[in-house]
C-alpha cells in the first residue's frame, strides 16, 4: 500500500510540473549607437551597433523566440529589428517607465521572450522578474551582456553571459 501512495504522489507531481507554464526571457541594452552629438536624445545604431545587431540575430537562430519587445527608440528597434525579422515577429513597443511588470510576466505566460532596452532599465526589468535587487546598471561601454532568466511555476533562474 505504502508503494502505491508513493507511486501515486509521484505521478500527481510529475504531472504538476508537466502542466506548470515555462518560459524564458532574454533581455538585452541596445546596440553601439551614434555618439555625435550629445544632446541627441535618439540616435541610430553606428556601424559597430548594426553588426552586433546581426551577431544577435545569429545568437538566437536556433533558439525558439515567440515575442519581441523594445522601447519605442531608434536604436533599440534597430538592436531587435534582425531578431524580429528573421523569427516573423512583430516588434512590440513597451514604456520602462509606464510597466505593469505583473501583468506583463501574466501575457508572456509560455513565451520566450526578447526585450531590448537600455542600461538602466534591462537591469531593473530582470531585477522585476526574479524579483530581487541583483543586477545593477549596466556599464556604458557594455553592449554584448545578454540577460537570461528562465521560469517555471514558482522556479526561478537566472544568469548573464557575454556575447561577442
Amino acid at each position: 500500500m505504502k508503494k502505491v501512495v508513493t507511486f501515486i504522489f509521484l505521478l500527481f507531481f510529475s504531472c504538476n510540473n508537466i502542466n506548470q507554464e515555462c518560459n524564458t526571457y532574454y533581455l538585452i541594452r541596445h546596440a553601439e549607437k551614434v555618439r555625435i552629438d550629445p544632446d541627441n536624445k535618439d540616435p541610430e545604431l553606428n556601424e559597430a551597433g548594426k553588426q552586433r545587431a546581426i551577431v544577435w540575430q545569429e545568437y538566437f537562430t536556433d533558439l525558439e523566440i515567440d515575442k519581441v519587445y523594445s522601447t519605442n527608440y531608434k536604436r533599440t528597434m534597430q538592436t531587435a529589428l534582425p531578431v524580429s525579422n528573421s523569427k516573423g515577429l512583430e516588434i512590440s513597443l513597451y514604456s520602462p517607465s509606464n510597466i505593469d511588470y505583473e501583468g506583463f510576466l501574466y501575457s508572456t505566460i509560455g513565451d520566450n521572450v526578447l526585450i531590448v532596452g537600455h542600461s538602466n532599465t534591462i537591469p531593473t526589468f530582470v531585477n522585476e522578474i526574479i524579483n530581487d535587487n541583483v543586477y545593477p546598471d549596466i556599464e556604458d561601454s557594455n553592449n554584448s551582456s545578454l540577460y537570461i532568466v528562465s521560469k517555471c511555476g514558482d522556479e526561478i533562474n537566472h544568469e548573464v553571459i557575454k556575447i561577442d
